[in-house]
């Protein structure tokens, strides 16, 4: 049984195009500017198509491919900047799993807030 994700943005080198799925306008537009600049910045350096998505859970998932004929593209150079961007962007990718969590699958908030 394959899992759905829903894209949340995405950025594409060989049609120098970003997309944002308009069902999160909500999230503020400085999170949405982070986001851009996180996919533009990776498909400028490592080439392909970076998309950043929702597991049904909520977990955030960061996921890139290339065309197959693409001698420019660097699976493991992508792999290793994904992982740069997970470190450096850590809270982000939490809090936009709790904004997701919380308005789009309407869990109670009150199991995620610290009690002490």
């Amino acid at each position: 049984m394959e899992e759905k994700k829903v894209v949340l943005c995405g950025a594409n080198a060989y049609e120098m195009k970003y997309y944002f799925n308009e069902r999160f306008q909500a999230i503020p537009d400085s999170i949405k500017d982070e986001l851009h600049i996180i996919c533009v910045l990776f498909t400028e350096e490592a080439g392909g198509i970076l998309t950043i998505a929702f597991e049904e859970d909520g977990n955030v998932v960061i996921e890139t491919d290339a065309k197959e004929d693409d001698i420019y593209y660097d699976e493991v150079g992508s792999g290793l900047l994904v992982s740069e961007i997970r470190r450096n962007r850590q809270e982000l990718f939490e809090a936009l799993r709790l904004y997701y969590k919380v308005f789009i699958l309407k869990e109670d908030v009150a199991g995620y807030l610290d009690e002490g």
